[in-house]
């Protein structure tokens, strides 16, 4: 007696076999960013269950067909964030001190600005984790799947590419 799977209990067992795989690939291919890992896992998966018909019968053909529809999804999200035109920073107007507020420090507000988006992705990530977001060094670390040392080299160089950007500009 054979017994056929339904398309839902079809889709219920590829994510019950595949999800967990498919989040750890997407979130190292989105540098971390789990949110994102995690709608393109479940779009992926809405993907499988509107074409549940044209899916391989052999475990290995459909474990493919997921990780390929992940990866156009991914491809697709990246070209789509490119372009838009980029979000400005939303600034917390709590935090700012309004009794300082001069030609001064403005000026030097924007030469940071400056300075922090000239270095490299890696050490504004670093630095914005560390400083702006308050996480310990093994918190980024295990974030960015890197070691201790190397955040804090990162950051150590970050640091140093900033005060010499900014006292160029003084």
């Amino acid at each position: 007696m054979t017994t056929t799977m339904t398309p839902g209990d079809r889709i219920g067992a590829l994510h019950a076999a595949h999800a967990a795989g498919l989040l750890g690939f997407l979130i190292g291919l989105t540098r971390g960013e789990r949110q994102t890992a995690e709608d393109l896992v479940q779009e992926t998966m809405l993907r499988a269950w509107r074409h549940a018909d044209h899916l391989p019968d052999d475990p290995e053909g459909a474990r493919r067909w997921l990780y390929t529809v992940a990866r156009r999804l991914l491809i697709d999200l990246v070209r789509a964030r490119r372009s838009r035109p980029p979000e400005t920073p939303v600034v917390d107007l709590d935090r700012a001190c309004p009794a300082e507020d001069s030609t001064e420090l403005a000026v030097a507000t924007q030469a940071m600005l400056a300075a922090f988006g000239n270095l490299s992705d890696a050490h504004r990530d670093v630095l914005a984790d560390l400083h702006l977001r308050g996480e310990a060094p093994a918190e980024v670390a295990r974030k960015l799947r890197v070691p201790v040392g190397t955040v804090k080299s990162r950051a150590h160089y970050a640091l140093r590419a900033l005060r010499n950007d900014m006292a160029a500009t003084d």
